[in-house]
């Protein structure tokens, strides 16, 4: 595991702050999509939802160290394209240095906490595109979760066009995460049906004044053989959702051989997964992420 030493970091935030605008300027970029045509990134933005639990670890993203230590570590990893993120964690892996080369993707609608009454009035906390534009990084991600029945999904889709909107007018892809969802006993629950994602599709695809520069974050289906029909919806560039993963022998190869199948679609580009990578139960963050990569 790459080791971080904190005491720089916070030296560095208290006596000299610009130097994360600094960094960013300096940053060497890359093409959003690589030679090899795929794309791999490694999703930490859970925290600012307040979602840190990893299995049966309540508070496993909270320990901040450790979780740049493990994005370092997979960062560092042949075949992974960058990180998607907030602007507390991009910051500190500027820092770092560990994001040279790499897509910085900035995670832009934070303000549905996971387990609020206002988890579905999802208001955009985090980046905003003239932000991501000043510090040139690659690219935007937001979640879209719609509820029939409850009306902050609708401030959420006016709030997600608009947001659509200001990245292309940046000209900054911007990775659209939809969902259709609903309250099972006050808990919001995702419907991960062939029904409900095409859906979630179809609505994601129309936001906003143009689609120039919407990519699809799309979760493999509860029946993973309905993924061809369902990504039959758009033409837009899609990547799948990792979301969590049973770490057992059994679930995990279940799980990649899911992801495996949907990669072959065309209209799927790649993979974005965080905590299954990050936190494998046997803490080996390098052969969780090569596994990963090696499905691309």
């Amino acid at each position: 595991m790459t080791r971080v030493d904190p005491t720089d970091l916070v030296r560095i935030r208290v006596r000299h702050p610009e130097a994360v605008a600094e960094a960013a300027a300096r940053r060497r970029r890359r093409p959003l999509v690589g030679s090899s045509g795929r794309m791999m990134i490694v999703a930490a933005d859970h925290p600012a939802r307040g979602a840190l639990a990893v299995g049966d670890r309540p508070y496993a993203m909270a320990n901040r160290l450790d979780l740049l230590e493990r994005l370092c570590t997979a960062l560092a990893r042949p075949g992974v394209d960058g990180v998607l993120a907030t602007a507390d964690i991009l910051e500190d892996l500027l820092l770092l240095g560990a994001l040279d080369g790499k897509v910085a993707m900035g995670s832009m609608n934070r303000g549905g906490l996971a387990g609020a009454a206002f988890e579905l009035d999802d208001r955009f906390t985090g980046y905003r595109a003239e932000d991501l534009a000043r510090l040139g990084f690659d690219a935007g991600k937001l979640l879209l979760r719609i509820d029939y029945d409850d009306p902050g999904s609708l401030a959420t889709l006016h709030s997600t066009a608009r947001a659509i909107d200001a990245m292309a007018a940046h000209r900054l892809p911007v990775f659209v995460e939809p969902f259709i969802c609903r309250r099972v006993d006050g808990v919001l629950r995702n419907d991960l049906s062939a029904e409900a994602v095409t859906r979630s599709m179809a609505i994601a695809s129309g936001l906003a004044g143009t689609s120039a520069y919407t990519w699809l974050k799309i979760p493999v289906t509860e029946n993973p053989d309905d993924m061809a029909r369902v990504m039959e919806t758009s033409t837009l560039p899609a990547v799948l959702l990792g979301g969590d993963v049973d770490d057992t022998a059994g679930g995990r190869a279940a799980v990649y051989g899911k992801w495996r199948g949907a990669l072959r679609l065309p209209t799927v580009q790649g993979l974005v997964a965080g905590r299954s990578l990050l936190y494998p139960a046997d803490g080996d963050v390098a052969a969780a992420v090569d596994t990963a990569v090696g499905l691309l």
